[in-house]
Formats: structure tokens, sequence, C-alpha cells
């Protein structure tokens, strides 16, 4: 079972992503998928070592 509701806990507490910092959809695109790109390789990480 998964729900996304963990997703964004972490972001908003450990990462600090209350609000996006940048104006514009484009511009708010490319910041969520960074965060996702970091939030999807922390996940990783364990299963590497």
């Amino acid at each position: 079972m998964s729900t996304v509701e963990p997703v964004f806990a972490n972001l908003e507490h450990n990462k600090g992503l209350k609000r996006f910092g940048l104006r514009g959809k484009k511009k708010v695109q490319a910041q969520w998928q960074l965060y996702a790109m970091v939030h999807n390789i922390e996940k990783l990480i364990p299963q590497i070592r």
C-alpha cells in the first residue's frame, strides 16, 4: 500500500518546501521535478547499498 501523503510530508518538513520560490508554470514544474527526483534518489540509495 502506498499513499502520496508521506511524500508531501517529507518535502514540507525535511526539505522545507512549503511554497514554490519561483513564478510561472514552467518554472514551478521544473522546481517540482527537481524535488521529485531528489525524493526518488533518496529512496533508491538504501536499495543500492
